[in-house]
């Protein structure tokens, strides 16, 4: 268990509104058709190796019949393992047996993932499978995040993961990624590569599932329809600091990029998405932009104007900057978020022209980083010798009225920033941003 598990393994968290309790408890008031009350198999579950994929253990899947969806694919598996000539997704190593009814747990609960994101299309769910394990024979994202390499001036602070506790239900974690754009410091350097960010948040996504904990699973997904996916994560956005306007080319592209790679890559391990410190008028058109979306998609997405509202959504284990107990993300130590590895990358006099010149690289410092803390709102307060002196002194846990002073404050430097005339905001800049979300 990792330094950031033990921290929070006992800590509660209540189920966010729009997520059903079953979704972290495995159970679904639902479940009323065959599958559900059929007899169990038992079958073989797989428990994590030192080289990040997994080994055999036990667990149980319900009985099912020749003609059943997921019987289907299980029967194809093989095939698909050897067309691609690689077996590992999600640090979870697949393994086809010659009956399907052997097929291991873990392996049975992945292909059940491609199966829901399909609606039970079996051909659509294989082919998504099978282009998902090429991908990752030719992207190693396993590598990403266990030998890569990040810019610390263009990523650092931008993303973080944290357990906000155990679920025993289904014997997995309750994780949350957080995405804090506001940290962004130039659009071009983080985004214009648009590779390198990819990369990077690949990265990130693979360090989130390791602490999902696949291989501790111990309860089946139920079938499309019949309820919902309990192995699934929550995402929150936070927009503090940040200009709701025309959104930039260069993080267009990469968010595009980002969206395709991880609807086509990563099916089904989203349970909802959390927009904080969004401005109100832009608040009022992401919910004007749920009208539109399909209502799965909808019943993810939650828009909260001031962070501290959160608290109220995912309860006290949230960062106190959120409203919560728990420690802000960035100050270092257990509970405070883990990331990737970061590190700075040096560029010297001796090296910089002549290296690329020479089609070479900038130095990077062996040295690891400490990613910045988040922003915390300043409240201001006046000196009793000048009553119009502003000391800027940060408050650790600001007050509610210090955070709509400072969120309105913000809301106008966003809207119209030095009094520029600027282009109004859009529904259609809305549907981008939320897209953009990735």
């Amino acid at each position: 268990m990792s330094g950031t598990e033990a921290a929070t393994a006992g800590s509660a968290m209540s189920v966010p509104r729009d997520i059903p309790a079953s979704a972290l408890t495995g159970h679904s008031t639902s479940d009323t058709g065959p599958e559900a009350t059929a007899p169990v198999e038992t079958v073989q579950q797989e428990s994590l190796q030192d080289d990040g994929t997994v080994a055999k253990g036990n667990a149980v899947w319900p009985e099912l019949s020749a003609e059943h969806p997921l019987r289907k694919l299980q029967a194809s598996l093989g095939l698909i393992l050897e067309k691609t000539g690689h077996d590992e997704i999600w640090g979870v190593k697949l393994s086809a047996a010659a009956d399907a009814a052997q097929t291991p747990f873990i392996t049975t609960l992945v292909l059940q993932k491609f199966l829901r994101a399909n609606a039970n299309d079996v051909e659509k769910a294989a082919e998504q499978l099978k282009a998902t394990l090429q991908w990752r024979k030719d992207f190693q994202p396993l590598k990403a995040v266990n030998e890569g390499s990040y810019d610390a001036h263009k990523f650092g602070g931008l993303g973080y993961v944290t357990v906000a506790g155990r679920n025993d239900a289904t014997g997995t974690n309750i994780v949350v990624t957080w995405n804090i754009y506001g940290a962004v410091k130039n659009n071009k350097e983080t985004f214009g590569d648009v590779d390198e960010f990819i990369r990077w948040r690949v990265a990130l996504m693979e360090l989130s599932i390791r602490h999902l904990d696949l291989t501790a699973a111990k309860v089946p997904i139920p079938d499309y329809g019949q309820g919902p996916d309990p192995y699934q994560m929550i995402q929150v956005h936070d927009y503090l600091s940040v200009r709701f306007l025309r959104m930039d080319s260069v993080v267009k592209s990469a968010s595009q990029k980002a969206i395709s790679t991880f609807q086509r890559y990563y099916p089904e391990l989203l349970s909802c998405k959390f927009f904080v410190n969004v401005p109100v008028v832009m608040g009022w058109l992401f919910a004007a932009m749920k009208l539109f979306a399909a209502k799965e998609t909808a019943r993810k997405l939650t828009v909260l104007t001031y962070g501290e509202q959160l608290v109220g959504e995912l309860g006290d284990s949230v960062p106190s900057t959120y409203g919560g107990k728990g420690k802000n993300l960035g100050d270092g130590g257990e509970g405070a978020g883990e990331t990737v590895k970061l590190v700075r990358v040096e560029v010297t006099a001796d090296n910089d022209d002549a290296a690329a010149d020479a089609g070479g690289t900038p130095k990077i410092s062996a040295v690891g980083y400490a990613a910045p803390k988040l922003p915390v709102p300043v409240k201001e307060a006046k000196t009793e010798a000048n009553p119009g002196d502003v000391t800027g002194v940060p408050t650790p846990t600001p007050t509610h009225e210090a955070r709509i002073e400072a969120q309105a404050a913000d809301d106008k430097e966003r809207s119209d920033p030095a009094g520029a005339e600027q282009p109004k905001a859009t529904i259609k800049d809305a549907v981008e941003h939320m897209k953009a979300s990735s």
